[in-house]
């Protein structure tokens, strides 16, 4: 049957079907990506979840070498896990930046950082937009801020070593040493107020204290020395030294090389003796010199030669 005047037909091609599956495919990469980074990173906190509070596990891990470490610290916990997910990394270094910052909290931002993923995942299935839920999470920071600062805060002054004391004492209470942190915490209190600076008091190099680890004894043999620590056995020579004067050197006491390498030929037993005479003269020299300065007790970097 032929169409009838004034009909027309239409024919429709459909083409690129492969294409418009491509794109839906893209559509929906960006929310598996999500999904993968959301569930990498709560598996980091699921992980020291437990080790949050004073109740809260050890853990044990075992590094390649066979050498195990025991903690509750989420910094030290994470900093021993072979994380290799991008998403996940971001919260070992969120651990890491808690740790140089405050010195506590480092298991408590990395449960609330997952805490607040899996919030964010159940946004996300009712259709709201990443951008748009991470405005809601800013403007809800900045107003716990506003909350804490105003309502919840105490003001500390930082002479006060009583209050700073409790402070540190409250810090120790959820770590392996929570029975001896009445004599931990006046000891790190003394340690920190001994390298602070004055003029700026909120500011610590905490590289300034050194934590040594004797084998032998208790925890209650802990004790804090004003000083320099060398954990080097005496063979010979003076035990203790009275108003020391410290020289500090980080070159060899030998005798001096070319910058290049050469061979010296000696054919005389007259000019080897000359040789070894001059290299005796330059270490009685730098001797000389050392001792000049006015110091009795050297500290040596590297070695001696004789």
């Amino acid at each position: 049957m032929s169409p009838a005047a004034g009909d027309s037909t239409k024919v429709v091609k459909r083409s690129g079907g492969s294409s418009s599956n491509a794109v839906y495919k893209d559509r929906s990469k960006p929310s598996d990506i999500r999904s993968s980074n959301m569930v990498a990173a709560k598996a980091v906190a699921d992980a020291i979840r437990t080790s949050l509070g004073p109740k809260g596990m050890d853990k044990m891990i075992q590094d390649g070498k066979g050498e195990v470490t025991i903690t509750n610290d989420g910094a030290t916990i994470l900093k021993e896990m072979n994380v290799v997910h991008p998403a996940a990394r971001m919260l070992v270094e969120l651990s890491k930046a808690q740790d140089i910052e405050a010195g506590d909290g480092t298991t408590s931002v990395v449960v609330l950082a997952g805490s607040l993923l899996e919030a964010a995942g159940k946004l996300l299935a009712k259709g709201l937009h990443p951008t748009a839920i991470a405005e809601g999470f800013r403007s809800a920071g900045n107003k716990c801020v506003e909350i804490l600062r105003n309502e919840v805060s105490v003001p500390l002054n930082i002479e006060d070593r009583e209050v700073v004391t409790k402070c540190a004492a409250t810090s120790l209470n959820s770590k392996v040493v929570s029975q001896q942190s009445s004599l931990l915490a006046p000891i790190a209190v003394d340690a920190v107020f001994r390298v602070v600076d004055p003029s700026s008091p909120n500011s610590v190099d905490l590289h300034d204290i050194r934590v040594s680890t004797v084998l032998g004894g208790t925890v209650e043999d802990t004790e804090l020395i004003d000083g320099l620590l060398l954990n080097q056995k005496v063979s010979c020579g003076p035990r203790k030294v009275e108003k020391a004067k410290i020289g500090l050197i980080q070159f060899c006491i030998s005798p001096p090389k070319t910058d290049m390498d050469m061979t010296v030929v000696v054919s005389d037993y007259q000019q080897m003796d000359r040789i070894l005479r001059e290299e005796r003269n330059q270490i009685l020299e730098t001797i000389k010199k050392i001792r000049a300065a006015g110091c009795n007790v050297l500290l040596i970097q590297k070695s001696i030669l004789r």
